[in-house]
């Protein structure tokens, strides 16, 4: 199969297309705009491979995107290109409208013309996955609840609006038109490659560097972590096996607090770098610092993820813990990857406030 892979430069869609080079036969076409958030440097151990072509383009480009799909003749599209961030889609609402609805609203198009016109066995095996959040679904507070595949949509940022828009577009256009469409929500991820404005490298990152760790209100907000390799697994395990029209949920089965995970990230550091411990700093976890909550934030989220595990046979193999020492080792191993980063415009500020 040949799959183009948009955002494929980014923190899960270079985790996707890792596992696809080196763990399949299918080839792959990264297609993404290299916006700050996108790190060709994620994908050097595949960069090389044959079966491996990247094109630097914009989702939003009508013209590039159906020159692309003319020239690659893809046999399926995972759609990950995205404005990610909630913090920056409080400062700039617009990227995000304009990336994650407009965007993909030009992708769907132009998937639509290309598939329309394909000869009639490819056609019926042509596939688009659209990859979203479980954000969509708003906030669980207060009750013990799951977020399934059926839970009504109820976004409270810009950036969970902005997706909340972008999967509902998914929908119409299998519904509408046909285009054969499977959905998935995931929980948050975490692992190697992490963008540092998130939560966990950015308090890795702070920590050896001796600076504060921010934590937002009391730090009791609940998130469920899924390990970015786990969901790669999951991601192209739906694209190959999931039925058309179908929406799949796709959680770690870890319910943390971010506080517990800052102390816990503090604790390894501890174990696993404390000769990187900067001289003012007696222990890691004296750098917790409690600052203003962000505007709306949601308390828990939480993913029923039994829908996959039944009719894809996917779990995740990764725990809470298992995941987060392997996430501390990569940052510690891989020093140049973020020192990159971080000598651009990002420089681990307080955005969103």
């Amino acid at each position: 199969m040949k799959i183009i892979v948009t955002g494929g430069a980014g923190f899960i869609g270079s985790a996707v297309i890792r596992h696809l080079i080196n763990d399949t036969e299918h080839q792959v076409i990264n297609l993404d705009k290299l916006t700050y958030a996108g790190n060709l440097a994620s994908l050097t151990e595949v960069e090389n491979n044959s079966r491996y072509q990247f094109v630097q383009m914009d989702i939003c480009d009508a013209s590039g995107i159906a020159d692309v799909l003319r020239k690659h003749q893809p046999d399926a599209i995972m759609h990950l290109a995205a404005e990610s961030h909630v913090d920056r889609s409080i400062d700039h609402a617009g990227e995000f409208m304009q990336t994650n609805i407009m965007g993909t609203f030009n992708l769907l198009e132009q998937a639509r013309r290309y598939w329309g016109g394909l000869p009639q066995t490819r056609k019926a095996n042509f596939r688009f996955h659209h990859v979203s959040t479980d954000e969509v679904y708003g906030d669980l507070e207060g009750t013990t609840d799951l977020f399934t595949e059926t839970t009504s949509y109820a976004p409270s940022s810009p950036y969970s609006a902005s997706k909340a828009s972008s999967d509902h577009l998914a929908r119409a256009w299998q519904r509408t038109y046909g285009l054969p469409v499977l959905v998935t929500n995931c929980s948050n991820n975490y692992g190697p490659c992490h963008f540092p404005e998130k939560l966990i490298p950015h308090m890795i990152l702070n920590a050896l560097a001796g600076k504060p760790l921010p934590v937002y209100g009391d730090g009791n907000q609940i998130r469920d972590w899924l390990y970015v390799e786990d969901h790669a697994r999951a991601l192209v395990r739906v694209i190959t096996q999931g039925e058309i029209g179908e929406t799949y949920n796709i959680g770690g089965h870890n319910e943390v607090r971010n506080i517990e995970v800052v102390k816990l990230l503090c604790e390894l550091l501890e174990e696993l770098a404390s000769d990187q411990k900067p001289a003012d700093v007696k222990r890691f976890a004296d750098l917790i610092t409690f600052v203003k909550d962000r505007p709306g934030h949601d308390v828990r989220y939480a993913i029923d993820a039994s829908k996959i595990a039944r009719e894809l046979d996917w779990t995740p193999e990764e725990t809470f813990g298992t995941g987060l020492r392997k996430t501390v080792l990569w940052y510690l191993n891989n020093k140049h990857w973020w020192q990159n980063v971080l000598s651009g415009a990002y420089q681990l500020e307080r955005i969103g406030a």
